[in-house]
């Protein structure tokens, strides 16, 4: 079968497609046939291997180095002898180690199974953005109905998914984006939104409950300025361009400072879910959640899509597609 790979760190065009073996699923694992999975901006950062602190991160939580990818959508072709709750034919989305593939197999508690008026492409988008947006909103966020929720980044993968979800937990929601995307975060329920080049939102006047940082371009201290008394500040992102230092430095500040106030800020790794699969696959097919989706490659074009991402201008999600990617 044909599957992305890269045998060095570097840049994208590490990455080649090649045939490997087809994977045979272990007792409590499904074989999947890949109909579409997603790029994240963990894609590129494993396989450039910077800051080096990645290379370290990735060996200790047995990260998919060399293989790309772990968002994907597809069909069940076979399943392990363990396996119960789905069987050959099922369409699927969900985790899977190298997505970048023909076929992958993976434990059958990293799935859910795909609402049939969804597509594969929108499906594979789910993964990763989706459960960071859901945890990070909800878990460590505390949200609920008329919460007041800025979403630092709203424009990008788990930003579109956050301002989607916020809406759905009745929250107010304040976006922030570059101009050409106002109006499609305004678009997808945000109630209002910061032009972040032409205004600082650390430097407004409106107060917020919770803030969901996905880009890390203001520190927790700058962002306490517009936090309630006992607000909260997730944040998931890193600046493009950080060094070891840069990445750090930040982190232990607010680990620092955050005890001290009633203020808190939290930073976490969303954890894999499948009942929270599930949930997001429920808000799919009631069309309360629409995956923004800015481009599509094929396989073969698997490194001009993690170009794409790495690039940091994308709107919403990146897709790889295969064979039947467009079908329901």
């Amino acid at each position: 079968m044909k599957a992305a790979i890269y045998t060095s760190y570097g840049p994208p065009d590490v990455v080649q497609i090649t045939d490997v073996e087809k994977p045979v699923p272990k007792d409590n694992e499904v074989l999947i046939k890949v109909r579409a999975a997603s790029v994240n901006p963990l894609d590129w950062r494993l396989m450039k291997g910077e800051p080096r602190a990645m290379r370290i991160m990735a060996r200790l939580l047995k990260m998919p180095i060399g293989r790309p990818g772990v968002d994907m959508a597809g069909e069940i072709e076979a399943v392990g002898s363990k396996v119960t709750e789905f069987k050959p034919g099922d369409a699927v989305f969900g985790a899977a180690r190298g997505a970048f593939a023909e076929y992958v197999s993976t434990r059958e508690s990293g799935i859910a199974s795909k609402p049939a008026n969804v597509t594969f492409e929108q499906a594979a988008s789910v993964n990763v953005a989706g459960l960071t947006a859901l945890q990070g909103l909800r878990n460590h966020g505390k949200i609920r109905q008329g919460t007041k929720v800025l979403i630092n980044g709203a424009a990008g993968g788990v930003g579109t998914f956050a301002v989607q979800i916020a809406k759905v937990f009745g929250a107010h929601v304040t976006g922030v984006c570059s101009t050409r995307n106002v109006d499609m975060v305004r678009s997808i329920g945000a109630d209002e939104v910061i032009d972040y080049t032409r205004n600082d939102f650390t430097r407004g006047e409106q107060r917020y409950d919770l803030i969901l940082d996905c880009v890390g371009n203001h520190s927790f201290s700058e962002c306490r300025r517009v936090l309630n008394p006992e607000g909260r500040c997730i944040m998931i992102g890193a600046p493009h361009d950080v060094s070891m230092i840069g990445l750090l430095a930040p982190m232990i500040k607010t680990l620092v400072v955050s005890p001290f106030t009633s203020q808190k800020a939290v930073m976490f790794i969303a954890k894999a879910s499948q009942d929270d699969l599930t949930l997001l696959g429920e808000f799919l097919a009631s069309g309360k959640l629409e995956p923004v989706i800015d481009s599509t490659y094929s396989l073969s074009e698997a490194a001009e899509a993690v170009r794409r991402v790495e690039e940091g201008h994308a709107r919403g999600k990146v897709i790889i597609t295969l064979d039947g990617a467009n079908e329901i």
